[in-house]
Parts: structure tokens; C-alpha cells; sequence
């Protein structure tokens, strides 16, 4: 099958959605498909800042996988001052999607996010004739369409009209379901997963080291719950425990997160680790001997996979996209999110109970292998692209651009 997978982000970009896109298409070519990768990128500095920006570095690209390079100029406009132009980029993607599948005719297009990738795709499936897959991975469901009546009318179009909708969890698609007046029915769940051989316990899982040490590794950002962290720590470190925290990764909060760290007085506790590269983020399972993630809502989350792969004890909120693969006191502790008397409550539990500590650390690095592998959630991909074959997409025209949308004016959040 000859596949054109459009995506929202890429190496070296720093998201969940690069490790989704280099695991899956990873799997698809040793599955024998012909695959295309057209990648969004941010070029300027500011966009570079955010994430990690740039083209796809060729070594971050799996053998046998065609990659087209796509710079978000659309985007990029509000360098210059001026409000994102998503429909420019919309009709670049769409515009690629036909000149390359001239070149080369596709079998079947996958976009990964539903808004601006999305729409792009299905624009490019109803004039090319093609079937079409969106994939809901996160702000695409989260957010897209709260900030405005131009992304709402969009993203309920492409939730309406794509053959086959993805989605990562039962609890996502059931917010999604309920903010955008999509039928459940349309969803088809199929998980994260997380490459279990380059993530492995480096040692005995749930063994605590002196002094113990948090992980936090993610996007650096408040939504992320990464600011609650740190008063949790705080918390801990006044009730006379011994603990450091690293914080692995970028964002768009990483300059306020350094902020904080001096104002709370944890500069001699606190590691800042900066971008770390996918091909090294193992090593930084390594450095920790407790996870924590208190995010505000996820799609479905790699990291938490990554962790439970590497053999830590996960501390986590009780929210979308993390409680349909973390059960409480099973294989991770959930606490409420925006919470940080809460999570430094769960991360001390954890920390005092080697029973419940290495129970679950035991219980959930068996399952993510069996479970959440890549080699099972890539063939439950393939299944999707077989039956969108012969399902039309009708036009989705452009309705009035709403100044007012928050994200004109910061798209590196959208």
C-alpha cells in the first residue's frame, strides 16, 4: 500500500506526536507499505525556540520512508507581526498531497492532527478521489475549535466528514464527542504505544536510589502541570525529605519554569536537562527513580508508556487521556490534577511504599510490552486504512476568518 502520512510535527521538533510519527511509520515500512512523510516545520527562530524547529534531520527518519519538508510560512507570519495565515498552510499541504501523488498515485492519505492537517487532507482526498484517515492526537481535540467560529466550523467538519476517525482513548473521545457533537460511533480507538526495545529498565524496576530523584521529561509546559510539580516538590522538601527533581525537555513555558525554580528556592534541587534528543531520552528514564506527570489532559500519553517501558513507578492526574492506561494503586498512582498539595500527597506515598512501588512498576512494565507495544498498535493502523477504501469526502470550504482567535496570534500552541 502506498501511504501519504502528513504530519504536524516532526523531529527535531520536541512532541509526543514526533515519537508516534517515527514509531508508526517505522512499522508500516517493515510491514512492506510504501510511505510518505509530508512534514509541517517551523523555520524562525521563534518557532525553533518553542520545540525544536527545522526540517527532518535525515538520520531521525526511518529507511524506506520518503520525507517532504513543508516550512509553516502561514504560521511564521507573526514574526513579522502579523496574524497566522493557517489557510496558506492549508493549501500548501493540499497543493503537496496532489503533486506528489501525481507523481506517484497513493493508495490511501493519513493526516496527524485534525486541525490544520486535517483539513488539508481531506480537501486533497475529495479532488484527488483517495480514502483518508485523521488521526485526534491531543490539541486537536483539547482545543482546536474553543478559540474561535472559524477553527470550530473546521474542526467539526473534519470530524464529520473524515471516512475513519483515530483517537487515542475512550475518555478523549468521549470529551471530544461531547465538546463537538461527534457521534461516538465515528471513533475508532487505537492507543499510544511506546518502542519497548529502545526504552528498558536501566535498573531494578522500582528500586529507589539516595536521595530519590523525580522525572519529569515532556514538553515544558504549564498545561503539562510542570509549574504544580515544582510546588510539590517544594512541599516535600519542607517536610524534610531528601528528594531531586529533573526536568527533561522545552516548551513554551521553559523560561518561567527556571523563573520559578529561583523564586521557590530549588536551584540546588532541581536539574534543567534542556532538549533532549529521542534517540537519548532513555538515558533520562535512567536518571530517575519516580516519574511524575500531572498534566491537565492528554490524548493518550507516550511518556507515561515510556516510563512504565523503563521500569519507574508513575505518579499521574486523574484525567482524559491517562486514566485509560493507568489504574489507580495497579500501575500507577492518580492524584487530582492542579493539585500540588495532592501530588506531593501521591509522590510521598510512592516514596514510603516499596510494597505499592514495586508492585506497580512490575505490573506495568509487563503490560506496556504486551499491550502497548508498536509492532501490535501499527497493525491496528493498517486495519483502519483497509476499510476507508471507497468512502467519498465531500468539499469543505473556508468560512470567515475570525480575528479573534488566540491562536493566530501564538499558533506554535495550537
Amino acid at each position: 500500500m502506498r501511504i501519504c502520512f502528513v504530519s504536524r510535527r516532526y523531529w527535531p521538533a520536541v512532541s509526543g506526536m514526533s515519537a508516534y510519527a517515527e514509531n508508526l511509520l517505522r512499522h508500516l515500512v517493515r510491514a512492506g507499505h510504501d510511505v510518505t512523510m509530508v512534514s509541517q516545520y517551523r523555520g524562525d527562530p521563534a518557532g525553533r525556540a518553542v520545540y525544536g524547529g527545522g526540517p527532518p534531520p535525515p538520520e531521525r527518519v526511518p529507511d524506506g520512508v520518503e520525507v517532504v519538508a513543508l516550512e509553516a510560512h502561514g504560521e511564521q507570519e507573526v514574526a513579522a507581526g502579523r496574524p497566522a495565515d493557517f489557510e496558506a498552510d492549508v493549501e500548501t499541504m493540499r497543493a503537496t498531497v496532489a503533486r506528489l501523488h501525481a507523481e506517484r498515485p497513493f493508495d490511501v492519505l493519513h493526516a496527524q492532527y485534525a486541525y490544520p492537517n486535517g483539513l488539508a487532507v481531506l480537501r486533497a482526498a475529495h479532488d484527488l478521489g483517495l480514502p483518508a484517515v485523521v488521526s485526534v492526537q491531543g490539541g486537536d481535540g483539547h482545543w482546536v475549535g474553543t478559540c474561535c467560529d472559524t477553527h470550530r466550523e473546521l474542526v467539526r467538519a473534519v470530524f464529520t466528514h473524515a471516512p475513519a476517525l483515530v483517537i487515542g482513548s475512550p475518555s478523549f473521545a468521549a470529551e471530544v464527542s461531547a465538546r463537538h457533537e461527534v457521534d461516538p460511533a465515528r471513533w475508532t480507538i487505537v492507543s499510544g504505544a511506546t518502542d519497548t526495545e529502545r526504552f528498558t529498565p536501566a535498573h531494578e524496576p522500582g528500586a529507589l536510589r539516595e536521595p530519590p530523584t523525580l522525572l519529569y521529561h515532556g514538553r515544558v509546559d504549564a498545561r503539562k502541570g510542570v509549574l504544580d510539580l515544582l510546588e510539590a516538590h517544594r512541599w516535600l522538601l519542607d517536610g524534610g525529605r531528601e528528594v531531586r527533581l529533573v526536568v527533561s525537555g522545552i516548551g513554551p513555558d521553559t523560561a518561567l519554569v527556571a523563573e520559578r525554580v529561583t523564586e521557590l528556592g530549588l536551584d540546588e534541587h532541581v536539574d534543567q536537562l534542556g532538549y533532549t534528543p529521542y534517540e537519548r531520552a532513555h538515558e533520562v528514564y535512567g536518571r530517575g527513580d519516580v516519574f511524575v506527570s500531572p498534566t491537565y489532559a492528554e490524548g493518550f500519553s507516550n511518556t507515561i508508556l515510556e516510563a512504565m517501558a523503563s521500569g519507574l513507578p508513575v505518579v499521574t492526574t486523574d484525567v482524559v487521556g491517562v486514566r485509560d492506561c493507568v489504574r489507580p494503586d495497579d500501575n500507577g498512582v492518580l492524584v487530582p490534577a492542579k493539585d500540588p498539595a495532592a501530588l506531593a500527597a501521591g509522590i510521598a506515598r510512592v516514596l514510603d511504599d516499596g510494597v505499592l512501588r514495586v508492585g506497580m512498576a512490575g505490573r506495568a512494565l509487563e503490560e506496556v510490552r504486551a499491550v502497548w507495544s508498536w509492532p501490535v498498535i501499527a497493525d491496528r493502523v493498517t486495519d483502519v486504512y483497509d476499510v476507508v477504501r471507497d468512502v467519498p469526502v465531500p468539499a469543505i470550504p473556508d468560512p470567515p476568518v475570525d480575528p479573534s482567535c488566540r491562536f493566530r496570534a501564538a499558533p506554535h500552541l495550537l
